[in-house]
Formats: C-alpha cells, structure tokens, sequence
C-alpha cells in the first residue's frame, strides 16, 4: 500500500507557477507584446505563511492581500522589504493610517473620499504612496469603483492629492465566461487610461487586470499586472482570483 503525500506549496508551485507564466507568455505573443510587460501578482490572501515563503522562494516577489490585518500579520513574520506588498482588496478608509505603513502599491481606490484619506495618512507619515484607482467598468453595484462617466475627472482630482501617485488604473470583471463581456470590461479600462494619460502626466500607465480566469482577455485588451491566486495556490475561503 503506498501512501500520498500531501502537496506543498512549494510542490504546487513548481508545476503551477511554470504553467502560469506560459499562460502569461503566450497571450502576450498573441497581443503582440512582451510577457515583461506584464507583471504576475500572486494573490497569497487566506494561504498561511507557508504559502507566502514558498512564493518567495520561488522567485515570486509581487504579493498581493484584500485584508490589513493579514497584510500586517504576513509583513511582521517576513519584514517589510521581503517582497512587493500589493493591497487588492476593499480598503476602510479608518485603516488607511495602517496601510499606508506597510503596503507598496493600493490596488483598490475606489473612490475620492477614500483617496483623501490615503492622502492625509500618507502625508502625516512622510511618505508618497503608490495607487491605483479601482474603476466599475461594468456597472454592476455589487461592485466598487469610480464610475465610468465621471473617473476621468475625478481621477485627475485624485492625481492632485499630495502624498499619492496615482500609478494606473485596476477594474474587476464579471466572474462570466463571455468573451465579449470581459473583453469590454477590460477594454473600457484601457480606453480611459488612454485618456487620462493624454489629458495629465500625473497618471501612470499601470492596468491592473485579469485574474485566473480571464488573463489572456486581460493581456489582449493592454493588462500590466494580473493578480493571480487559484491558479497558483489552489483555492482558498473567499473565492477564487
């Protein structure tokens, strides 16, 4: 009788992570593009430590979290400087004094108030904090974002702030199977950033979009960063990304 071990994350990693970065690598010849150009964000949220270090060891340095207190937790076992320390999920605007510590890029700015907040807690710390500002490009109210009709001006309003840079833009699409309607939701983000970046020098170029199962929609339409857990680490409570 022989017995199965059980699969670490380090042995997880050495077949999923390969995998991944093909995926990466082939929806960007398709695009046109190269894979450099897109940056793999691996969503370690819900997964242990163990998970955290055997990404580390693997070479994966862009971690991302939807929590502070698991950022927090994660970045006092580890230190600040172990990797790129991505903030993706829902942010309360009373934490932002805490994020502002601890997280390299804030993914989910999702609104002006919000921004001023980040603004003044950065500002009191010392520091300029890199963000992204999160847009609903589909409408749905389920989800947050800046809307579509007004992000161009508020956005620009955002760049303003003292303490941000306003480095790019993220969106989350619809957990679907259309081709049609994610290649919109995705479309609709780079066509804002287009034109943003022609209106103002203070907003970067960064597209913060496609998660495990829409990468290769999310490349094609001029994704820089894909946030990527399942596909990864297998699934974890909270659903998959």
């Amino acid at each position: 009788m022989t017995t199965t071990m059980p699969d670490t994350y380090e042995a997880r990693l050495e077949r999923t992570l390969p995998e991944v970065r093909d995926r990466i690598a082939r929806a960007a010849e398709v695009a046109g593009r190269s894979a450099s150009s897109v940056r793999l964000v691996a969503v370690t949220k819900s997964h242990p430590i163990e998970a955290v270090e055997a990404a580390l060891s693997a070479g994966l340095t862009d971690l991302g979290e939807n929590r502070v207190e698991e950022l927090e937790a994660k970045v006092a076992t580890l230190g600040r400087g172990a990797a790129t320390w991505h903030m993706i999920g829902h942010l309360q605007s009373r934490k932002a004094s805490r994020l502002v510590k601890i997280a390299d890029v804030i993914h989910s700015v999702d609104s002006f108030r919000l921004a001023e907040r980040i603004s003044r807690a950065a500002t009191e710390d010392g520091q300029r904090v890199t963000v992204l500002a999160q847009v609903n490009t589909t409408g749905e109210v389920t989800k947050g974002g800046f809307g579509v009709e007004s992000a161009s001006d508020d956005i620009q309003r955002m760049a303003e702030l003292p303490g941000l840079f306003v480095n790019g833009l993220m969106t989350m699409a619809p957990f679907v199977d259309d081709e049609a309607v994610l290649g919109a939701a995705f479309g609709a983000l780079r066509r804002l950033s287009e034109r943003l970046t022609t209106a103002t020098d203070r907003v970067g170029h960064e597209l913060s979009m496609g998660m495990t199962n829409d990468l290769e929609i999310a490349i094609r339409e001029g994704s820089t960063m894909v946030r990527i857990g399942t596909a990864l680490f297998g699934d974890r409570a909270g659903g998959a990304l």
